[in-house]
């Protein structure tokens, strides 16, 4: 019978080599760029693009269920939002059976679009943060949060 000397510290092997390989995973890459629709007005375009089988929430992922994508623009007073950002992509819902709620996920890609307007014609930028949670078939990541910045020109 396997003595606590040898099976201690090979369980503990076991966990740390997993929480190696996790820490190691970026699933989801991210790209941030402003597109002008009219003078003084963009397109702000955050897409986030996900290796298989991984997943993105939804910004509207019901409370008590999986960690929403949040954005969060740090204001500038050269920058009005126009409305909400909307999202763009192939979208699935689920029954969630361990959060007993209905899921919004994307896989592959998905872009967040915000309309923004400059208040007068100045050069700026728009900066913030992206906060996701990615989950494959079997587990998820913790919550990652990104930092963008965005030159409006």
């Amino acid at each position: 019978m396997p003595t606590l000397k040898i099976v201690f510290p090979l369980l503990c092997w076991l966990l740390l080599s997993g929480s190696i390989q996790a820490q190691g995973l970026q699933p989801v890459q991210w790209t941030f760029q402003a597109e002008r629709v009219a003078p003084q007005t963009y397109q702000v375009l955050l897409t986030a693009t996900m290796d298989s089988p991984w997943a993105i929430y939804s910004q509207y992922t019901a409370k008590g269920g999986l960690l929403p994508t949040t954005i969060t623009f740090h204001p500038n007073p050269m920058v009005l939002p126009l409305g909400s950002a909307v999202e763009k992509g192939m979208g699935q819902l689920k029954q969630d059976k361990t959060f007993g709620v209905e899921v919004h996920y994307y896989r592959h890609t998905v872009t967040f679009e915000q309309k923004v307007r400059l208040r007068s014609p100045v050069t700026t930028a728009l900066s913030g943060t992206v906060e996701f949670m990615a989950c494959d078939t079997t587990r998820c990541l913790p919550p990652q949060t990104i930092a963008f910045t965005i030159p409006l020109d």
